[in-house]
């Protein structure tokens, strides 16, 4: 395919030895590398058996269905070699690629605007700084994959354009698709659909969902619901980054594949799932907290440790820890919400 990139990580890469402390994915793992090494050893057959049955379930068959054993098997994990596939067809990228054809290069041929260009220009060097694939800025580095991607969605979509978080997302599309064009649709498919409204620059979306969060706490743990209602504004403070970077540089990298798995599948309310299980999990360190900054410390530590690093644990949590979660709750929360805000703001000056 024309956009697919060279000599990177469609595949996982081997891990290097301890001194390079690199993981699959390019990145490099300073602090918590031997724990990350035990958790994928024992991980590495989990992997391998889903992998068979993955393979056995997608043999010979054009398209992946969306059914009742799909939904199961995405739960519990789509192995790497699987995942652009399964992403495509679940979020309806595929079918928008298709529709589409020539569309992502034509954006690439087009004239660029200079500010857009500019801005998304600033943004690469803090790009995953410490993953080998993103350092080169030479092909057959990821940089130039990365602006390409960022640039053509922002033509694409000018009411977004390109605003801080997407080059993450972009970044973590790349390594896993290998492919510019599929990692364009895939950010369509995210920020048009699945998540409207997080990244246009009133960002009502994602005000929205942080609201909801903050109400779904007080249904399923009232202690914490209370403590935070001492901090007016808390959870901008506390979950605006878990949402708008779908918890990349959050939660570890193989559970936040882990999660978006269901994301592409499911949809949005996966997040709200992966928020109140590290909320639910960690009530009695939460409710020591005594200040404002004992809260937002105490947010910090319950994203990392062994409950996260055990994505295969983690991902068996979020469906059983915060109990029952429909859509149709989370709609009619948003509704509320985003009404309320946008009363709120227009009233101000």
């Amino acid at each position: 395919m024309e956009n697919e990139i060279e000599g990177n990580a469609s595949q996982p890469l081997p891990c290097n030895n301890d001194n390079d402390r690199i993981d699959p994915y390019g990145f490099t793992r300073r602090h918590d590398f031997e724990s990350y090494k035990d958790m994928m050893n024992e991980y590495l057959a989990v992997l391998n058996r889903r992998s068979m049955r993955w393979s056995k379930l997608l043999q010979g068959k054009p398209h992946v269905e969306k059914n009742v054993t799909v939904k199961r098997y995405v739960r519990k994990g789509v192995p790497n070699e699987h995942r652009a596939r399964v992403w495509m067809a679940a979020s309806g990228a595929q079918e928008q690629l298709d529709r589409n054809p020539g569309h992502y290069q034509s954006l690439l041929a087009m004239e660029h605007d200079t500010r857009l260009r500019e801005t998304i220009q600033t943004d690469m060097h803090r790009t995953f700084p410490d993953n080998i694939l993103f350092q080169s800025k030479d092909e057959p580095g990821l940089q130039r994959a990365l602006f390409n991607v960022l640039l053509a969605y922002g033509h694409h979509n000018k009411a977004v354009g390109y605003c801080q978080g997407m080059n993450f997302i972009a970044g973590y599309l790349i390594i896993i698709t290998n492919d510019e064009e599929k990692s364009f649709w895939l950010m369509d498919a995210l920020l048009g659909r699945i998540l409207p409204d997080y990244y246009s620059p009133a960002m009502l979306g994602l005000k929205t969902d942080q609201e909801v969060l903050g109400d779904l706490v007080k249904t399923k743990s009232p202690a914490v619901g209370q403590l935070m209602d001492q901090y007016p504004g808390i959870w901008t403070l506390l979950v605006s980054r878990w949402f708008i970077c779908l918890f990349i540089d959050i939660l570890p990298i193989e559970t936040v594949l882990r999660v978006w798995d269901c994301l592409f599948y499911e949809g949005s309310k996966v997040l709200f799932r992966v928020a109140l299980t590290l909320i639910l999990h960690h009530q009695p360190e939460i409710l020591r907290a005594r200040s404002l900054p004992d809260v937002c410390e105490c947010f910090k530590q319950i994203t990392s440790g062994a409950f996260t690093l055990d994505c295969h644990t983690f991902m068996q949590r979020i469906f059983t820890e915060p109990g029952s979660l429909s859509m149709a709750t989370i709609d009619k929360l948003r509704n509320k919400f985003r009404q309320k805000i946008q009363e709120e703001e227009s009233r101000q000056p």
